[in-house]
């Protein structure tokens, strides 16, 4: 079955749809009918192969026209009205929790809440005083924290737009070792995003860092270089260099620039390749294989220690 795949609502969620007779490409604004009703996405895949798609497949049923327009710059305008109704519902029902925005679909036949909460929390009386005073029916949609940033969007340290609001498809694992294998300050507060978690981007080089850091020595360990030996006082995993202290450690010595050489990565790993290292995984020796000796039966005769009998000719009575 080929399918296009659409991005839906602000959260980003990407839904298979059949573009039937249409001529699509990516970046295509349409009009699609999913199984919450008519809702409006851009086209981020087209001719995509699906034997058994995992949800239901949607429909696109056209592309956008200035009606859709219009019709989406209000439902935002009633988005906002809606926001605020939320707010003071939650307020009067004591619930705690945050809101992070609210969205109709094309036909406002639905309003997606999205919050987040530290907790679950019962809904079905909030939602039903929702549904009394906006007149359409509530969907409730509990978020992570991340989800919140890649829905609101910002700026990151780093000074461009997020990464999850941007382009990220899907949040990978983010750990503190990450950081450590990288050499990293291990400040949370430096490593974190917008959303209180560790960035996303930490993740991006890390099997790079750890494979660089196999071809070497550990830092401080003394290699052999093309210009003799030396200390190794750093490794650049993006350059895919590594810097060479050359100089003498005695009590008064003055460390100099000229003391550092720089060579690539790949040159010491090639005269190092049978130096001992804490990162180098160290072959093991192959193991013996026996083979299993037979049981001893019980009631099968002991050996004798006794020498053989010889077998002499048994004299015959003469006649």
């Amino acid at each position: 079955m080929i399918l296009t795949e659409v991005i839906v609502r602000r959260i980003k969620e990407r839904v298979l749809a059949d573009p039937r007779h249409l001529n699509l490409k990516s970046g295509d604004h349409v009009i699609l009918e999913t199984e919450y009703g008519m809702e409006s996405g851009f086209v981020t895949q087209t001719n995509k192969t699906a034997e058994k798609p995992k949800n239901r497949v949607g429909k696109i049923l056209r592309k956008i026209t200035p009606e859709d327009e219009r019709r989406i710059e209000e439902n935002n305008r009633r988005a906002k009205n809606a926001f605020t109704t939320v707010v003071q519902k939650a307020q009067a029902r004591e619930i705690d929790m945050k809101l992070t925005c609210v969205q109709y679909t094309l036909d406002r036949s639905k309003l997606f809440v999205y919050y987040t909460s530290e907790s679950r929390i019962d809904f079905r009386e909030l939602i039903k005083d929702l549904g009394h005073a906006l007149k359409t029916r509530i969907q409730m949609v509990q978020i992570g924290v991340r989800d919140e940033s890649k829905m609101v969007g910002g700026i990151g340290t780093c000074g461009q737009v997020l990464c999850c609001s941007e382009f990220l498809r899907e949040f990978s694992s983010v750990t503190i070792d990450m950081a450590k294998e990288q050499g990293l300050s291990l400040n949370t507060a430096k490593l974190s995003g917008l959303c209180g978690r560790l960035m996303c981007c930490i993740a991006y080089e890390n099997d790079h860092y750890a494979k660089i850091k196999k071809m070497l020595p550990h830092v401080g360990a003394k290699v052999s270089t093309p210009q003799g030996y030396g200390v190794l006082a750093a490794i650049d995993a993006v350059k895919e260099t590594a810097t060479v202290d050359f100089g003498t450690k005695g009590e008064g010595s003055k460390t100099s620039a000229s003391d550092f050489k720089t060579f690539p990565i790949e040159t010491l790993a090639s005269l190092n390749t049978n130096k001992g290292s804490a990162n180098v995984e160290k072959k093991q020796p192959p193991k013996k294989h026996f083979k299993p000796q037979p049981a001893a039966n019980p009631q099968a005769p002991k050996p004798s220690n006794a020498p053989p009998k010889k077998n002499t000719p048994d004299k015959g009575k003469q006649n």
